[in-house]
């Protein structure tokens, strides 16, 4: 059952993005040092500044062979407020060959996603947790800050190849708890692609392993701002 769950999931992915190029203009840029297959070997996305359930929408923009691997060995942990919802929980659920919802909390929903990281898993994280809503904020009014569950996936992860993967925002597509949906609009991506195994000892160096989580929290909320904080004052990304 596995490889055909593969298949139905490589399918709804592969119209998507189909679909995605029809509406919508990508721009996928990588920054940094960047090897020469940029999509090969990943085993950790962390998507940054999640602003939008649309977020589907970038599959435009990615490889073929990024979306067998995801409906193959992919591995996603998912709201279970977002899960839990009629339509659009039932298509998350086809979004990678494990879904898994997860409450907030380090309970055992939690345990139950590293319990399916295997040699071959490509794990989908949304490290922030939430959504950014249109004031910048989330649900409950406090900043976007970045969660400690990443920092348990790298270390069972420990090697191969993470994609930091930094939305340029999608509030010009679709906000939270709006029903407005913009189409023939340019979504924008920043790509950086680092080694686990690097990452790992560059963040266990600044603290040791008591202040890793901290580390790893502070560092992919730079990396973002860096790129989202000069991208809305040109009036680009999530305006």
């Amino acid at each position: 059952m596995g490889f055909f769950r593969s298949v139905a999931v490589f399918s709804l992915l592969v119209s998507l993005k189909y679909l995605s190029r029809i509406f919508y203009k990508h721009e996928m840029t990588f920054r940094g040092e960047t090897p020469k297959a940029p999509w090969a070997h990943i085993r950790l996305v962390a998507f940054l500044n999640h602003t939008s359930l649309f977020e589907p929408v970038f599959l435009g923009g990615v490889p073929i062979r990024f979306i067998w691997r995801l409906a193959s060995h992919g591995v996603i942990p998912a709201a279970d407020k977002t899960t839990g919802r009629p339509l659009v929980g039932m298509i998350f659920k086809f979004v990678a060959h494990h879904v898994i919802a997860i409450t907030r909390e380090r309970d055992h929903t939690w345990f139950a996603v590293l319990e399916k990281i295997d040699p071959h898993s490509m794990v989908i994280i949304a490290p922030e947790g939430r959504m950014k809503r249109a004031n910048g904020l989330d649900s409950n009014g406090n900043p976007m800050t970045v969660r400690g569950g990443i920092a348990d996936i790298l270390l069972a992860i420990e090697h191969g190849r993470m994609l930091i993967a930094i939305s340029g925002g999608l509030h010009h597509v679709q906000i939270p708890g709006h029903h407005t949906v913009g189409v023939f609009k340019k979504v924008s991506m920043q790509l950086e692609n680092v080694d686990i195994a690097g990452y790992i000892a560059e963040q266990m160096a600044k603290g040791g392993a008591e202040a890793f989580k901290k580390s790893v929290r502070e560092d992919l909320e730079l990396r973002r701002d860096e790129y989202i904080v000069p991208a809305l004052r040109q009036g680009e990304g999530s305006s």
